[in-house]
């Protein structure tokens, strides 16, 4: 094969496994909807098995269902038959996966699950198979052809059922009024859980060592307390501890550029007034937005918007240190 021969076949591959995955669109059907609501209803979980490749796409939408909030595992046929059938209860689902639907393993393994009297799910590709007639549900993953030129391979047909796992879990989803909360609490780890879960709370500088000084305090103390508290920025009070304002290293640099004579300059005078706040319950993931929107380095942490006092702050850095990153 030459360079545009090689270019035109990965092309004719994707256009094929492409109408496999259309073709599915007719058969998402009342067959599909009983699929969802047995699952739905199911005290138990859902046990998906299949041979070979059909195995590997079995392990995969066991992987999407239980992200999504539906409890599930993958059984081998060939251990089922050796005594892993003792994971499987009747309160259980069972999804069996074969093309053919006379897949040898998948055949001898149908009389023990309905000895069980679990509730049976066929995916297949013939209606007419022994896996079809004798499963209460059909969900048809046929394929009008697969993308290998040998039609031995499993491609469109293995692509074809992946897709329809994806159907079921995410109507289930749905159904079940699965949240962002439940998938955070499902996924704690990485940048993805932890934009969906972790709060401003958790994570921000609190007590001494939120920087912090009075309206009148001269420059002077305000170059200590950026300088000591490491952070770029230190919030301004009044009197009765509420936030007024707050002072950047930027802002003492712009003084200087304008005068050197700062000996009577307070930090009420180069505050900088109605500063970027937020509430300790909000999630991190909104400061970080809040920050890239602004171009900011810092947000001051409130108690209360109407006379707020600064209970916290959160540097941008904390957040890229903890694995955030902007969407």
């Amino acid at each position: 094969m030459n360079h545009e021969q090689i270019i035109e076949k990965g092309k004719e591959v994707i256009r094929i496994e492409a109408g496999a995955i259309t073709g599915l669109i007719d058969r998402i059907d009342g067959e599909f909807a009983n699929a969802v609501y047995t699952i739905y209803e199911c005290p138990g979980r859902v046990v998906l098995t299949g041979m070979g490749k059909s195995g590997l796409i079995a392990r995969k939408i066991v992987a999407t269902l239980n992200s999504t909030g539906t409890a599930a595992i993958y059984l081998h046929p060939t251990d089922a038959l050796h005594g892993d059938l003792g994971m499987v209860r009747k309160e259980d689902v069972v999804i069996i996966i074969s093309k053919s639907g006379e897949t040898e393993e998948m055949i001898n393994l149908l009389p023990l699950l309905k000895r069980l009297k679990v509730k049976l799910i066929a995916m297949s590709g013939r209606k007419d198979s022994r896996l079809s007639r004798e499963c209460d549900i059909l969900l048809n993953i046929s394929v009008d052809e697969e993308a290998c030129p040998h039609d031995l391979a499993p491609t469109s047909s293995t692509t074809a059922t992946l897709v329809m796992g994806d159907a079921l879990s995410v109507a289930l989803l749905q159904l079940r009024g699965f949240t962002a909360e439940d998938f955070a609490y499902l996924h704690p780890g990485g940048s993805l859980g932890k934009r969906l879960s972790l709060e401003i709370k958790e994570i921000m500088i609190t007590g001494e060592r939120i920087p912090v000084v009075n309206e009148d305090q001269s420059i002077k103390n305000v170059i200590y307390e950026i300088t000591s508290k490491r952070l770029g920025v230190t919030c301004v009070i009044n009197e009765d501890g509420v936030l007024t304002g707050i002072i950047t290293d930027g802002d003492l640099r712009r003084l200087l550029e304008k005068s050197l004579d700062i000996k009577n300059v307070k930090a009420v005078d180069v505050m900088t007034r109605n500063p970027k706040t937020i509430k300790q319950n909000i999630l991190a993931s909104f400061a970080l937005q809040l920050m890239e929107n602004y171009k900011i380095t810092s947000i001051v942490v409130i108690d209360d918007e109407e006379q707020p006092h600064p209970v916290g702050i959160i540097h941008l850095h904390d957040l890229i240190n903890l694995g955030l990153r902007p969407r």
